[in-house]
């Protein structure tokens, strides 16, 4: 496993590594964007992962939420590696839906804008950021005269933080907003509180693009609706996610932070004109549209993931009897 080559021929942090990281079928990666818990080999979350990928051998099998378009140069590493190591069965896209949860409000503004011309932006149920980083995102929003639907949560202390190790600065849902924020954006765009009925969001016409945190849901949710994203990672494995989005699949743009560790507003500007309106959008449209079609391809009867389920079925009707 990769994992154990890097623990047993490094010593620094990952994240010190001069040259990026070339895996097996994959992009190179920097020991930076390597998933948090590796990020400090004292710490005992980076113990675990050691621990647990030394027990993958033990698995008959392991099922992934992924399918074989979506990481072709992956998959044929895993399966051309060592020799001993389990199948890997990509058996995805599965998403969820929104089918019983409610969210007029949302969808009946969106039903009221031009086609693929709103920009989606929410970090998940658990990304959060700072004040500072909010109010630049909020800016950088108006500056670019875009249409948005904005998921918005109460700021953090942290810069890009999340709910598990953060607590919130205040309990007021809006007034954190910069100034007269809202009232200047009102025609071109909506914030909601806390949540959105997203699956639903990103299934509407009038969807351009998604600045997403990039968990692995909400980027498999925006390949099933075929939706360009902005990467903008906060924790765990999102960072990993990115680099597959934006240097290896290309149909994301990456946020850059600048020499405050922030994403800042003319950058924001900058990235959500690119995404609706330009060029490099239109590429990335295009490029996801066609992911879109492989994602649908692969849970036909026909299909890669469905084969590969019913492998593990057969597996499985084979120890049973």
């Amino acid at each position: 496993m990769i994992r154990l080559v890097l623990d047993e021929t490094t010593s620094c942090e990952y994240r010190d590594l001069p040259e990026p990281i070339k895996l097996p079928g994959c992009v190179p990666i920097q020991g930076s964007d390597l998933v948090d818990a590796l990020q400090d080999r004292k710490k005992e979350a980076y113990k675990l992962i050691i621990h647990n990928t030394k027990a993958y051998n033990m698995a008959a099998g392991i099922m992934v939420n992924s399918f074989v378009d979506l990481e072709p140069g992956a998959f044929k590493a895993l399966e051309e590696g060592v020799q001993g190591n389990p199948p890997v069965f990509p058996v995805g896209p599965l998403i969820r839906t929104d089918s019983e949860v409610d969210g007029s409000e949302c969808l009946s503004w969106l039903d009221r804008q031009p086609e693929g011309s709103v920009l989606f932006i929410s970090f998940g149920s658990g990304g959060t950021l700072s004040q500072e980083q909010l109010d630049e995102l909020a800016l950088g929003l108006e500056m670019s005269g875009q249409r948005f639907l904005w998921v918005v949560r109460s700021p953090k202390k942290a810069a890009n933080a999340n709910y598990f190790d953060v607590q919130s600065m205040n309990d007021d849902p809006f007034d954190f907003l910069p100034k007269g924020f809202l009232e200047r954006t009102k025609e071109v765009g909506v914030v909601v509180q806390s949540w959105a009925p997203q699956v639903r969001v990103l299934n509407h016409g009038s969807t351009g693009g998604f600045i997403s945190h990039c968990g692995w849901n909400s980027v498999l949710e925006s390949i099933v609706h075929g939706v360009p994203l902005i990467a903008w990672p906060l924790y765990a494995e999102q960072k990993m996610n990115a680099v597959l989005l934006a240097d290896d699949l290309k149909v994301a743009l990456r946020v850059k932070l600048n020499d405050k560790g922030l994403v800042g507003s003319e950058d924001v500007a900058e990235y959500a004109k690119g995404l609706i309106e330009g060029e490099e959008g239109k590429m990335l449209r295009n490029r996801m549209k066609d992911l879109k079609e492989a994602a649908s391809v692969a849970l036909t009867k026909e299909g890669s993931s469905t084969k590969s389920l019913a492998e593990v079925v057969q597996i499985w009707n084979t120890h049973k009897n």
